[in-house]
């Protein structure tokens, strides 16, 4: 079980740092009026999007063995999964910033991008304190 931790570990760890970075990108075309620098920033966010659902799945799926290895005991392990389902949540919105950045159809500013980017952070931070405290 020790090596099934350690891989979810490290899936949620390059599953996050693709969360951290794919609302910097959108932050930036936000702001971009060339063209050829908006066409750069989408491709780059296409690859990343794509890379990390890529990384969402093992990481999900290597969780749920975990929670089925384990058991679903502790008020601690509720408040972790509906924070999970939120961020797989949070991974689709994502996804559907994107497609409106492709159609031309961004109707945000980069502040509320610069605030959207923050939000995985304190889902992390949240997760690993329950993981790690169990506080209930």
């Amino acid at each position: 079980m020790l090596w099934i931790k350690a891989f979810h570990i490290v899936f949620i760890a390059s599953w996050f740092a693709g969360l951290f970075y794919l609302p910097r990108i959108y932050v930036n075309l936000a702001q971009e009026t060339n063209a050829a620098a908006t066409e750069r920033l989408l491709g780059m966010a296409r690859r990343l999007y794509r890379f990390t659902t890529m990384l969402a799945v093992p990481a999900t799926l290597l969780g749920i063995w975990l929670w089925l290895g384990y058991g679903f005991k502790g008020g601690w392990l509720h408040a972790k999964l509906a924070l999970v389902i939120i961020v797989i949540g949070y991974h689709h919105a994502c996804g559907s910033l994107l497609k409106k950045f492709e159609r031309g159809q961004n109707q945000r500013s980069h502040t509320w991008y610069r605030y959207f980017n923050e939000v995985p952070v304190l889902l992390l931070m949240a997760i690993v304190i329950l993981v790690v405290v169990k506080p209930f």
